[in-house]
């Protein structure tokens, strides 16, 4: 869960495309069977997790982003979404360009979409950002920073508005192209900007076509009624996978995996670890070829 933020800054719609997609070291992937295309082609396995990495602050509150990576790696995911990622936000994650620390490290591809882009502390510093990432070993064809309603935490009247902060990718898969989504929900008890959220989301899935995947912290448990808008056009991934908050001991499946018509999940689960407040889940996928 996030709080006590400063207020978002806004950006356009179509604020970071696809150049704003940073290239890790690794090798572009091989598009294994990328002629094959049509309704008879066979699906292409896809593994997608979804971590609230809370900053790169363990549950014991120390920051630690090596153990971070640790954990990412794990889950030997082709694409995941992050949540709580800091770029040069602040001391307490040493002022660390998550985003391209975590893609180098796991030599993966990242797109970070942020939701706070403020001015930097001196002259000589970086522009102190916050938001969502994901991070793909797959090539990345399209990437955006949507926006979705929000509420400031730092006005003593806020009002909910448009502010960015939800991340869209398009991968390449093996023929099939795949939207990604990665958001974090408002964490407050009144659901109302939630459910203005889910609004928000929908209308942004619903201009898009081709298998869709929406992943992240929805700071609600997935019976909560302002999320039910969504199991109109989307499954959840993982209903038996087990709590993911807190670490610890999990109390509330609040991140979750969910995928729309078409793909089939033949796998899914939470996995124990205290390198964030947050457990990350794991989905093994079956995405159609046909999507375009």
């Amino acid at each position: 869960m996030t709080h006590g933020f400063p207020r978002p800054v806004r950006t356009g719609r179509a604020a970071a495309v696809l150049a704003a997609v940073l290239l890790a070291t690794a090798a572009p992937a091989t598009a294994a069977g990328a002629g094959v295309t049509g309704s008879r082609a066979p699906a292409v396995p896809l593994r997608v997790a979804t971590y609230n990495i809370h900053a790169g602050a363990g549950q014991d509150q120390v920051f630690d982003l090596d153990r971070t990576a640790a954990a990412l790696r794990g889950l030997r995911a082709d694409v995941i979404g992050l949540q709580e990622v800091d770029v040069h936000w602040g001391a307490r994650s040493d002022f660390v360009d998550e985003a391209r620390a975590l893609a180098g490290k796991l030599r993966m591809r990242v797109f970070f979409a942020p939701i706070y882009d403020l001015e930097p502390p001196g002259p000589d510093g970086e522009r102190r950002r916050f938001g969502v990432t994901v991070l793909s070993r797959h090539p990345v064809l399209h990437a955006e920073n949507h926006e979705i309603t929000r509420l400031s935490t730092q006005t003593p009247e806020p009002v909910p508005a448009p502010a960015p902060g939800f991340a869209e990718v398009v991968v390449e898969v093996r023929g099939a192209r795949v939207h990604v989504y990665s958001t974090h929900l408002d964490y407050r008890a009144d659901p109302s900007v939630r459910a203005a959220q889910v609004a928000d989301m929908l209308a942004v899935l619903a201009g898009d076509r081709g298998p869709k995947v929406l992943v992240g912290d929805f700071n609600a448990e997935a019976g909560a009624p302002e999320l039910a808008p969504l199991w109109r056009t989307l499954r959840d991934a993982a209903p038996d996978g087990g709590g993911t908050y807190p670490a610890g001991e999990p109390v509330k499946r609040i991140d979750l995996v969910t995928v729309s018509p078409g793909i089939t999940v033949t796998g899914a689960r939470t996995v124990a670890t205290d390198a964030s407040d947050h457990r990350p889940v794991v989905t093994d996928l079956k995405v159609p070829r046909r999507g375009r």
